[in-house]
């Protein structure tokens, strides 16, 4: 029978002693590879996991039932949202680059300058962490957009970040993101780089001094990982000392390449080359390298990714918003390219980020056959762990972090359920998450999180984001009012 969960969990904390939990269904790791369990148990003691099988022989503190769901592995999110999402904005408004996405000549002239303040960067921060944590995502590499910044990521907004992660109970890699140039519109259809060098190194160096001051805090919670922003913003000097300062603190780099059109473009007209030959050709490459997207790859470039073990952290959602897909899941899997996932736009759903790269797969092979549900769910699982370099992440074993999601198998959207991975990713949403605990410790449970009041939460980030909003014309194409960039779905129908 299902436990009175609220007589014996505590939000925010761990449980004393020995933890037995169980449900209809658990996702344990045997011989290499996940092992579906029918009221299966595992066992928590601290932050690990003591066992995870059948039947536990053993004595423990207290056993808890979830009844008719799904304990898993918490997911692992390689590009997660961490701000207010502003690509929602250019969905339905086209062309971006007339919809404050790049910013104009004049802008620049003028200056550009933070459109939040110090508190409403770290709040955004703690709001999407608490979404992460609705989805059933433990570990996160945030990730935000630049376009609204002054130039990159401070220090200030990610010491605030980690004490988030503490405080509400999130797995992260992260440091403030950086970069050596950005985009600029001159007019219509001419976009060009930017460059100043001294900036972007100035930003590596504070983010190894970040990484140095973090990696361990909050018990382990808080770990580097070091971000230049988009490979046609970074100059060579920069990513080759992005990559021996990884060497030296022994973390991931994360550098958005191969996804899209101007990217290409602009990496054509720059190197001569696309972005993944040219780190290739300077040695840049190699197993630390976790590359978002690529969804512009070309098979050359594929190869280079499985030669030298780069990572694809695979967003299908926001890629298939705007047209593109990874081509595909299947042939990069069958290459040997490790795929972990991401969700990188909102909402921050893993759960429909893999029904979107199933179908994506599918559509791209013309093949029902060509990817499975389990085979996304390992890419959000151990090929997230993998990417992150953390065989103690992604999987329910003996020694294991104790990162543990919950999905309900009852739900009634749900109905009919067949094998629940397969109805999980088929039906499911991040809407079916019940309890998340991320090592060992109760983060969230039927959707209040530690820390934070997320339906209070919910109207300050409304709020702040219609703050920014108000702002666009500072940074769009000949500077129209918020009307003229941002138009309805239909036209507003008025008493007057």
């Amino acid at each position: 029978m299902k436990s009175d969960l609220s007589s014996q969990l505590v939000l925010g904390q761990r449980p004393e002693g020995r933890t037995l939990m169980t449900s209809q269904c658990v996702l344990a790791w045997r011989d290499g590879g996940h092992s579906l369990i029918p009221d299966g148990e595992i066992v928590v003691e601290g932050n690990k996991v003591l066992y995870a099988g059948p039947r536990f022989g053993g004595e423990v503190a207290r056993r808890i039932d979830f009844g008719r769901a799904l304990l898993s592995p918490g997911l692992i999110d390689l590009d997660a949202l961490s701000d207010l999402d502003t690509y929602l904005l250019v969905h339905d408004n086209q062309p971006g680059w007339a919809k404050g996405r790049i910013w104009p000549r004049s802008y620049v002239e003028r200056g550009p300058y933070e459109m939040y303040s110090a508190e409403e960067l770290a709040f955004q921060k703690r709001f999407a962490f608490g979404l992460l944590l609705l989805n059933g995502i433990t570990t996160a590499a945030p990730i935000a957009s630049l376009y609204y910044r002054q130039w990159s990521e401070t220090v200030t907004e990610f010491e605030a970040a980690a004490d988030a992660a503490g405080d509400l109970g999130l797995r992260v890699f992260l440091s403030p993101a950086y970069r050596s140039g950005g985009l600029i519109l001159e007019e219509p259809g001419r976009i060009a780089p930017t460059f100043d060098e001294t900036r972007g190194l100035q930003g590596l160096e504070e983010a190894v001094d970040f990484i140095e001051r973090n990696h361990g805090r909050h018990n382990g919670l808080v770990n580097g990982m070091l971000a230049p922003d988009r490979i046609e913003t970074c100059t060579l000097s920069l990513l080759q000392r992005t990559v021996a300062a990884a060497r030296d603190l022994d973390c991931r780099v994360r550098l958005h390449m191969a996804q899209g059109n101007l990217e290409r473009d602009i990496m054509l007209k720059l190197h001569g080359v696309s972005g993944p030959q040219w780190l290739a050709d300077h040695g840049l490459m190699d197993e630390r390298l976790i590359a978002p997207h690529g969804t512009h790859a070309s098979a050359q470039d594929l190869q280079l990714y499985a030669h030298y073990g780069v990572s694809i952290a695979h967003s299908p959602l926001v890629s298939a918003r705007m047209g593109s897909i990874l081509n595909s899941f299947a042939a990069c899997h069958n290459l040997g390219i490790n795929i972990g996932m991401a969700t990188d736009t909102a909402p921050p759903d893993m759960l429909m980020n893999l029904l979107v790269g199933l179908m994506a797969c599918r559509i791209s092979e013309k093949a029902s056959d060509a990817i499975f549900s389990k085979d996304l769910f390992d890419a959000a699982t151990i090929g997230g762990a993998k990417a992150l370099g953390a065989s103690d992440l992604g999987r329910l074993a003996a020694g294991a972090k104790a990162d543990i999601a919950v999905f309900r198998l009852d739900d009634i959207h749900m109905t009919p359920s067949v094998d629940p991975i397969t109805t999980l990713v088929v039906g499911g949403s991040g809407k079916v998450t019940q309890a998340v605990f991320v090592d060992g410790r109760l983060s969230m449970l039927n959707g209040k999180v530690a820390g934070i009041d997320m339906i209070a939460a919910r109207e300050q980030a409304q709020a702040q984001y219609d703050g920014l909003i108000a702002r666009y014309p500072d940074r769009s194409w000949q500077h129209p009012p918020v009307g003229k960039i941002f138009s309805p779905s239909y036209p507003i129908w008025t008493a007057d």
